[in-house]
């Protein structure tokens, strides 16, 4: 029996290093699905705002680190949309608007999806440390009673 037992203490131990290792994956790419999901909320925040903008407004861009530029709006209708893979096109507000939108919603459907593996993921460590912990205790009182 304890030779099964050692075996099984093993087998949950190889387990539980690969399931801890497929969360931490999983929890990067909802790390990294929150990051592009705030940066659309500012691009669809900054797309409203210029809604409002008349041609030839006078904006402050910003160029990172809280450093700012002074621009002329030259065209607000007309906004240059990346698509992927380096590739920029120019689109109507609206559109640039609606396609921010539903990447936001896509990627909103990738982190739900990712959350769930993530919780199925953490319940099956559970139950396998709970396991594990169960054999070793076992295993501790049959060597208790043998040393007796």
């Amino acid at each position: 029996m304890e030779k099964k037992s050692e075996e099984e203490l093993r087998r949950l131990s190889v387990e539980l290093r690969f399931l801890e290792q497929t969360a931490e994956a999983i929890q990067s790419r909802i790390n990294m699905v929150n990051a592009v999901i705030t940066d659309l909320v500012y691009a669809s925040m900054a797309l409203e705002g210029l809604e409002k903008e008349k041609e030839n407004s006078e904006l402050l861009v910003p160029i990172g680190s809280n450093s700012y530029i002074k621009a002329k709006l030259e065209n607000p209708d007309k906004v240059i949309v990346g698509m992927g893979a380096g590739v920029s096109v120019e689109k109507t507000l609206q559109e640039a608007k609606e396609i921010v939108k539903n990447r936001q919603k896509n990627l909103e459907k990738t982190r739900t999806s990712l959350q769930q593996q993530l919780s199925q993921a953490a319940e099956r460590i559970n139950e396998d440390r709970e396991k594990f912990e169960s054999l070793m205790a076992g295993l501790r009182e049959e060597k208790t009673s043998e040393n007796v």
